[in-house]
């Protein structure tokens, strides 16, 4: 699912966002459409951090720098590789989304804006991943909306969603 496109136009194409948002959904259909690989951070979790999710435990600080620095790696090696990524990681916080990117203007974010309610009603429907209705208070009361991401309207369609981040790119 990977495409090489050259240095000058590789880049990691972070979703982020809570549980619920649509981010892995979205992002597996952006990065079909782009011929990009897909990554979702999800996967870098520890067994412990993942153990601690299904008992409906918030991470700490401390359980996140080490996956945010794992997430980062692989980003890096991609765009080394001068591949366009696309990758669903929550980044709750700017300084997440700041350790993730650190500086390198090749890194963008998007927001998947979805309401309370909606991730609510999705996260009830969830089955089988760790991350649960339990989180969607702790990761709320964690988010802080960014100031330097495309926001996307995340009610829409995965289509409309996925054009809405690719005219906002320009991919």
């Amino acid at each position: 699912m990977s495409k090489r496109v050259g240095q000058a136009s590789a880049r990691a194409i972070i979703l982020i966002g809570p549980a619920g948002t649509g981010k892995t959904t979205v992002g597996l259909a952006l990065a079909g459409d782009i011929g990009a690989c897909f990554f979702d951070a999800d996967d870098a979790h520890t067994p412990a951090s993942v153990a601690k999710m299904r008992r409906g435990e918030a991470l700490t600080d401390s359980d996140r720098a080490p996956w945010l620095d794992r997430v980062r790696a692989w980003c890096v090696a991609a765009l080394q590789a001068g591949e366009v990524v696309v990758v669903a990681c929550s980044a709750l916080r700017q300084r997440y989304r700041e350790q993730l990117a650190q500086n390198d203007s090749r890194f963008v974010f998007v927001y998947l804006d979805v309401p309370r309610e909606l991730l609510a009603h999705r996260l009830a429907q969830r089955q089988g991943h760790f991350a649960g209705s339990d989180l969607l208070s702790s990761q709320l009361a964690t988010f802080e909306r960014p100031h330097d991401a495309v926001v996307v309207d995340g009610q829409l369609t995965v289509r409309a969603e996925v054009d809405a981040i690719r005219a906002s790119l320009q991919l």
